[in-house]
C-alpha cells in the first residue's frame, strides 16, 4: 500500500516508516497537519496513518477534513500517547479505523495496517453490482450499461473505468492507475493511461451534463467527480 503517515517527531518518523518500507509498503512522511492535508490533495495514498499531536491542525482536526472532504472512505490509523477511553471513543467516532497508543510496536503496527487494508479491500471486493447513475456496472459479468444501454468496452476499459468509479473523488495518479489496471509490472508508458482514460470518457459520454466531470489533474493524474445536480445547484 501506498500510506500517508503524519508525525512531526523527526526520529520516530524515520523509524516508522523503515517499518513501512520492509514489507513492501510505500510511505511518504509529513510533519504538519497542514502539510498532511496538501500532500493528500495531490498524491494518491491507499492508507492514512495519524499522530494527534503535530503542528498547524491536529491529528483529529486532520481527520474530521479528511471524512468531510474526501468521498473515498479511506482507511485510517490513529497512532497517539493519549489513550484514555474518551479519547479512543473520540477517535473512532470522528471516523478512524482502528487505533494505537504509543509507544508502538512494530509487529502489532504492521498487523493492524494490513487487517485494516484487508478489510477495506474485502468490502470493495464483495460489491459486484456498483450504481453510479446514470451508469450500472455488473462486475461478475463484465457489463457496464448507461441509462441501461450497454457501453462496448475492451477487457482493459472495463477495468478503467471501474477502478475509476470506485474511485471517484479521489486524484489518481498514471502510476497508480498503471500499477492498479495494468499491473505494477506492465511495461508501457504513461501516455498509454492518457489514451485509455479519453477513450472511456468518449465511450461512456462523462460530463457534468449528466452528472459526471472526468477531468485531467496537471502533472499529476486524473479525477472522477460527481457534479452537483441543477436543483442543487438552484439551492445553492
Amino acid at each position: 500500500m501506498y500510506i500517508a503517515f503524519l508525525e512531526d517527531d523527526q526520529d520516530q518518523a524515520l523509524m516508522i516508516k523503515e517499518w513501512l518500507i520492509e514489507p513492501g509498503h510505500k510511505c511518504d512522511v509529513y510533519d504538519s497537519g497542514r502539510k498532511f492535508v496538501q500532500g493528500i490533495k495531490r498524491h494518491t495514498y491507499d492508507m492514512l496513518v495519524l499522530d494527534w499531536l503535530v503542528p498547524d491542525m491536529s491529528g483529529i482536526e486532520v481527520l474530521q477534513w479528511v471524512r468531510e472532504n474526501m468521498e473515498w472512505q479511506i482507511p485510517v490509523v490513529f497512532t497517539t500517547q493519549m489513550d484514555r477511553e474518551e479519547d479512543v471513543v473520540q477517535v473512532l467516532s470522528q471516523g478512524a479505523d482502528d487505533y494505537m497508543a504509543k509507544p508502538l510496536k512494530r509487529r502489532e503496527l504492521l498487523a493492524r495496517i494490513e487487517a485494516v487494508g484487508r478489510r477495506s479491500l474485502s468490502n470493495e471486493s464483495l460489491q459486484s453490482n456498483l450504481e453510479f447513475e446514470p451508469f450500472s456496472i455488473d462486475c461478475e459479468h463484465r457489463v457496464l450499461e448507461r441509462d441501461g444501454q450497454e457501453v462496448t468496452l475492451t477487457h482493459i476499459e472495463f477495468d478503467l473505468a471501474v477502478f475509476m468509479f470506485r474511485h471517484y473523488g479521489r486524484i489518481l495518479s498514471r502510476s497508480y492507475i498503471l500499477e492498479n489496471v495494468w499491473g505494477i509490472n506492465a511495461d508501457i508508458n504513461t501516455r498509454t493511461v492518457d489514451t485509455h482514460v479519453s477513450r472511456i470518457r468518449k465511450k461512456l459520454g462523462i460530463s457534468p451534463d449528466i452528472g459526471w466531470r472526468l477531468s485531467p489533474v496537471y502533472q499529476h493524474g486524473y479525477r472522477l467527480e460527481r457534479m452537483k445536480n441543477r436543483e442543487q445547484d438552484k439551492q445553492d
